[in-house]
């Protein structure tokens, strides 16, 4: 039984690949097959077809298969993801779309900024009412009574 390749070693030796069947892009990037025939019927991916209507995809589907990754991580919806990648409109030129990506990520960070803060702000409002609680409570405990009646 030959020994399982590290995903290291994987992506080495995909690097100086040309062509991917769908089952070495999964077990590359972790995830399922059926998640890339997802991307592919969302029209992210294009892969073209074998003799033997396999999916090969080539090193654009790679590369673009990585970006739709990265984007799911930051939060990114598919459409906006389609519109970085320049899927919508095929007639994009390379620096628009490094705006529009530039433009979405900009939008993905103050969101992430504006839930920091909203977050901060409930965490003052929670110590402090947990410190009225506490106050209570050792009023309570110093009076010696249990009963709230």
């Amino acid at each position: 039984m030959a020994p399982l390749r590290s995903r290291q070693e994987s992506r080495e030796q995909a690097v100086e690949q040309s062509t991917w069947t769908i089952s070495e892009l999964a077990d590359e990037f972790g995830i399922t097959a059926r998640t890339i025939r997802f991307y592919e019927e969302k029209k992210l991916l294009s892969p073209r077809r074998s003799g033997g209507d396999h999916r090969l995809f080539d090193k654009r589907d790679r590369t673009r298969l990585k970006l739709i990754l990265r984007g799911k991580k930051f939060g990114l919806t598919l459409e906006e993801i389609s519109n970085i990648l320049g899927s919508a409109t095929a007639d994009r030129n390379e620096a628009e779309q490094v705006r529009t990506a530039l433009r979405h990520f900009e939008r993905v960070l103050k969101d992430l900024e504006a839930r920091k803060r909203g977050i901060e702000e409930m965490e003052k409002e929670l110590l402090q009412y947990m410190g009225g609680i506490r106050t209570r409570l050792a009023q309570l405990e110093n009076r010696g009574d249990d009963n709230p009646y």
